[in-house]
């Protein structure tokens, strides 16, 4: 289990910082721009990762040149409130790789929040009448289309971490 009140000091969060804007930068190149030598920036990074406060380092790709045009925003309501049902819906959109993000919410009308890439409205239609209202439990969905990014980041803001 990862250690939630992990102290960073100064070194740490450079590290963090480039990390999550360079996920692939060259650990010497890192080293210099964070001001300590390779070794000791490697053995920062591996502590990092074995603690967990680095999960994983991914290539994010731009979903325009994979012809991925539409977003839509999905709130889905279920029929009952038991964990079945909530088990069920969520291993069902674990199979749906359209379903690029899933949370399940409170404070609304709807259980779950999807965010879900297809090329154009036809696929998003078949996606969401052949799989995602097929689900045992779905109740209700409400369909929002993103006309454009405002923010789109994955970078989480460092300046609420635990510093020595």
């Amino acid at each position: 289990m990862m250690d939630k009140n992990i102290v960073f000091d100064r070194f740490d969060l450079k590290i963090l910082e480039i990390l999550q804007e360079e996920g692939a930068i060259a650990n010497q190149e890192l080293a210099e721009r964070v001001g300590l030598t390779a070794a000791p920036c490697s053995r920062r990074v591996k502590q990092l990762e074995e603690a967990g406060v680095i999960s994983r380092r991914t290539a994010r790709l731009n979903e325009r040149y994979i012809n991925l045009h539409l977003t839509v925003i999905l709130l889905v309501s279920m029929d009952k409130h038991v964990s079945e049902r909530f088990a069920v819906f969520e291993q069902a959109i674990r199979e749906i790789p359209e379903v690029v993000e899933c949370y399940l919410v409170a404070g609304n009308h709807s259980d779950y929040q999807l965010k879900v890439l297809v090329p154009n409205m036809e696929r998003y239609h078949e996606l969401l009448l052949g799989r995602i209202t097929r689900i045992p439990g779905v109740s209700g969905v409400q369909s929002s289309f993103v006309l454009n990014k405002i923010v789109d980041t994955t970078a989480l803001p460092l300046r609420y971490a635990n510093v020595e």
